[in-house]
């Protein structure tokens, strides 16, 4: 098969096309003939070593999360899935998604087969709505009614977050941008109540308050949520886009308004709660096969993975970038 792999830790330019073996599935596993990959801001990291640790990907390794396809293979024990149907997948080491074909757990693929969802789009949005649908139900607590307000609005995982609140009956979803991104906000399809200015946050908010907070921004911003949270409000720290891996909380402020401070990190939470995965994907489809997840999906030959990094690192985009692997 053909995969893009990561030689090294290191720049953009670590990333080359390689001919690897093909995978085969084993017990409770299926492999996937992959139409498209998602580049996502953690496969930077990855590739960067920013996560290097106990259980982070080694070099060489398959940067990707995320893959659209069809079923190739199942292994031993899988059922509800039949060879050549419609999926998509994420991935349970955060990995292996740039190439032809994909080896997954079967409990983390959802079948598209019955749903008209470009795949382009599912693999760019179902697999981070899952994820949003974790974050607001088990870690965020969200009930009918509430309102919540999601930074880096137009960003990857952020932008699963309005579609899936709105499923959840939240009244009220704002997003907040950068000054340089306000423009394509307001062409943004996503289900936002209102998009505004991240730099001028307390005055476009005026006297609004929150019951959920999503942040995968971080830094400054992130000490700045808080005091737009109701008492009671939960604050979800769920990235680090800002690159501000120092920054702190002062958590007197969480006992003077009464709020908490929770992250969420799917590769962490999801393998300890697996009986909330298959709930969520099916949640995530029905999210995005009604509408609610409309963003500006570009796509690049695998070929172009490079590229796309680079692209990335730039900020060079309005949605999400998504590698063709046929």
């Amino acid at each position: 098969m053909r995969a893009v792999q990561a030689t090294t830790f290191g720049d953009p330019g670590v990333l080359s096309v390689v001919e690897l073996p093909e995978p085969t599935p084993g017990p409770g596993e299926l492999t996937i003939d992959v139409t498209h990959s998602s580049v996502g801001l953690i496969d930077l990291f990855f590739r960067q070593g920013r996560l290097d640790g106990p259980g982070m990907p080694k070099p060489p390794f398959i940067p990707g999360l995320e893959v659209a396809g069809t079923v190739r293979e199942l292994g031993a024990g899988v059922i509800g899935f039949r060879v050549g149907e419609p999926v998509v997948s994420m991935a349970n080491t955060g990995t292996g998604g740039y190439a032809t074909v994909f080896r997954a757990d079967a409990n983390l693929v959802i079948s598209v087969a019955r749903y008209d969802v470009d795949p382009a789009l599912g693999v760019a949005m179902i697999p981070n709505a899952a994820m949003a649908h974790v974050a607001l139900t088990a870690v965020g607590h969200l009930a009918a009614g509430d309102s919540v307000l999601v930074h880096g609005a137009l960003g990857g995982l952020a932008s699963a977050f309005p579609g899936v609140a709105k499923q959840l009956d939240a009244a009220r979803v704002v997003g907040t941008v950068r000054p340089g991104r306000l423009a394509a906000a307001k062409a943004t399809q996503l289900p936002y109540d209102q998009i505004v200015d991240s730099t001028r946050l307390a005055e476009a908010v005026g006297d609004d308050r929150f019951d959920v907070i999503i942040d995968p921004v971080g830094g400054d911003l992130r000490t700045r949520g808080l005091a737009l949270l109701r008492p009671g409000g939960r604050l979800i720290a769920a990235g680090n886009a800002s690159d501000e891996w120092e920054h702190t909380i002062n958590d007197s402020q969480l006992w003077l308004g009464s709020v908490t401070v929770a992250g969420f990190n799917a590769g962490a939470f999801l393998p300890s709660h697996p009986h909330l995965v298959r709930p969520a994907l099916q949640a995530a489809r029905a999210a995005i096969a009604a509408g609610l997840g409309q963003i500006a999906v570009d796509t690049l030959p695998l070929d172009e993975a490079k590229t796309a990094h680079e692209r990335m690192e730039r900020r060079d985009l309005d949605g999400r970038i998504v590698l063709t692997a046929g």
